[in-house]
């Protein structure tokens, strides 16, 4: 159990941040980071330390995120197409996340941006976020998601050129309503 334990206390923040990023909830985040240590717990035994133990953390977390998305979308999709909810709190815009980490000034920037940022497909969503909001370099970004540097570079100058591409159009069409 010590192990564990240290691995945990080393690892929750890293953990949560990276949930957070991604679902943009803060529920949720705590949901997934529980999901996580879970998982670790229970796979420690079988970590053969061929990545470091923090990208292996990495990947579990970019996974029960990513799989925590999709289970979200289906519910959505279900909720608009067959069963409707009891509670209809179930049902959470992600556009409407307020990072606890932001000014209270730029909220709105920040909201329109991760808003964006969710525009993006899944693996230039991954290679942004582990480099532009985890600080992440791309050998590390390479090895997490398992792909060549190269790759990592060209998904994130992908994203960049998305991005930029979305947050013009955004604007624009803002600028145009006043």
């Amino acid at each position: 159990m010590e192990p564990f334990t240290k691995i945990y206390n080393e690892y929750k923040v890293l953990v949560y941040n990276v949930a957070l990023h991604y679902l943009q909830n803060i529920q949720d985040a705590e949901e997934v980071t529980q999901d996580v240590f879970v998982k670790v717990y229970y796979t420690l035994h079988s970590f053969q330390g061929k990545a470091s133990l923090k990208t292996w953390i990495y990947k579990i977390t970019i996974n029960q995120s990513l799989d925590f998305l999709k289970k979200k979308k289906s519910k959505k999709r279900l909720f608009i197409f067959g069963n409707k909810s009891h509670n209809e709190q179930e049902i959470v815009q992600i556009s409407n996340f307020e990072h606890p980490g932001i000014i209270l000034e730029k909220k709105e920037d920040a909201a329109l941006l991760f808003a964006i940022i969710n525009t993006l497909p899944e693996h230039q969503k991954t290679a942004f976020i582990l480099s532009k909001i985890d600080g992440l370099s791309n050998p590390e970004i390479a090895e997490i998601m398992e792909t060549s540097i190269s790759a990592i570079e060209s998904l994130i100058f992908r994203a960049k050129t998305t991005l930029k591409e979305r947050i013009s159009d955004k604007f624009e069409s803002y600028r145009k309503k006043k």
